[in-house]
């Protein structure tokens, strides 16, 4: 049965948007720039929540491991705008690097953090960044932070990253839902990724892939529990330890395109969740939310908070708590590594032969 979509009208009209425009670079009307380097995409079909940040981690490690010397190229969603263009150095091995969300957005923040040796740079021009970092950092390599829509970029992979919890429509585009695009545009990827796949059966999923692009490379991801930081004090716990400390009931709560997705996540990972509190994605906290996060949990009994890293970058920088709260440090492992380096190696390798 097809799901009702009150807003279905005016999605029809932002389709035709979206198809006006996609003509317009394939014509040559709206002009795409190429940088000297290599760009891989990373991107959604979907306004978030996919997954898309521990990739863009994954494929950067990926890159290094084969001597490219990656950039992050990225927008910085909702960082503050008194400046078009921030570059965040690079860390010398073993060093440590922060960087203030605010400034330049929750996801480069959390980047920043997980992969201090990798330059990352922060505009809404995302030519003008690379230049940057091909001219400052000698990036060997870009990898171009949701950028499946950002056609003004050309790019030499293009990576989509689909959440199998969550199924595909073309009657659920913006604004009746949160998919950017129809499903026709997955013929521009180079590869598929699925993700969550230890929470929901990733089969139907890829068969609507398979309709629209019958030749593309699909991977599958599951999200793996790494940790838990405690955000104050900024020391680390194994999920183990954590439990036998505290106990195994937590309040959950967090900031995500998709938060049942997390919250699962914890039930998968065994906690119990005592309760939970979503918020939009990208949610800026305020102290008068994090006390009435508090209350609810002293009321249910729960010794502690948990949210994910995202979110902690998101809150305030004197945030304290009783109880604490703890970031569940994740990464994203596929079932397939070797193929996905294997296929990002050949691709890149025939662009080098190619010039």
């Amino acid at each position: 049965m097809k799901t009702l979509y009150p807003l279905e009208p005016l999605a029809v009209g932002f389709r035709l948007g979206v198809a006006i425009r996609s003509f317009a670079y394939r014509e040559g009307w709206r002009k795409t720039r190429r940088l000297a380097r290599p760009v891989v995409s990373v991107g959604n079909l979907t306004l978030g929540g996919t997954g898309k940040t521990p990739l863009v981690a994954l494929v950067a490690c990926t890159l290094a491991k084969m001597g490219l010397r990656p950039a992050i190229l990225t927008r910085g969603y909702r960082r503050r705008a008194d400046v078009d263009l921030v570059a965040l150095e690079p860390c010398a091995p073993g060093w440590n690097r922060t960087a203030d969300p605010r400034a330049v957005g929750d996801e480069p923040a959390l980047l920043a953090r997980l992969l201090p040796e990798v330059p990352i740079v922060i505009s809404s021009d995302r030519y003008r960044a690379g230049r940057l970092a091909e001219d400052r950092f000698g990036a060997g390599a870009h990898i171009l932070d949701d950028g499946f829509q950002h056609l003004a970029l050309a790019r030499d992979v293009d990576i989509v990253v689909l959440d199998a919890t969550r199924e595909l429509s073309d009657w659920a585009l913006l604004p009746a839902g949160r998919q950017r695009e129809p499903c026709s545009a997955l013929a521009r990827a180079d590869l598929v990724v699925l993700t969550r796949t230890e929470l929901a059966d990733p089969s139907p999923l890829e068969c609507r892939v398979r309709q629209v692009n019958p030749k593309v490379r699909i991977f599958h991801a599951s999200t793996k529990l790494c940790g838990l930081v405690d955000v104050t004090t900024d020391e680390r716990h194994t999920p183990a330890a954590l439990k036998a400390r505290l106990g195994q009931t937590f309040w959950a709560f967090c900031g995500l395109g998709n938060p049942d997705a997390f919250f699962a996540d914890l039930r998968a990972w065994g906690f119990t969740v005592a309760g939970e509190t979503a918020f939009r994605d990208h949610h800026l906290y305020r102290g008068a939310e994090l006390l009435d996060l508090e209350t609810r949990a002293l009321r249910t009994g729960a010794p502690a908070l948990l949210t994910t890293e995202k979110d902690a970058m998101n809150l305030p920088a004197d945030a304290m708590t009783r109880p604490p709260i703890f970031a569940c440090a994740i990464e994203l492992e596929l079932r397939e590594p070797q193929a996905l380096e294997q296929e990002l190696a050949t691709r890149l390798a025939a662009l080098r032969m190619a010039d």
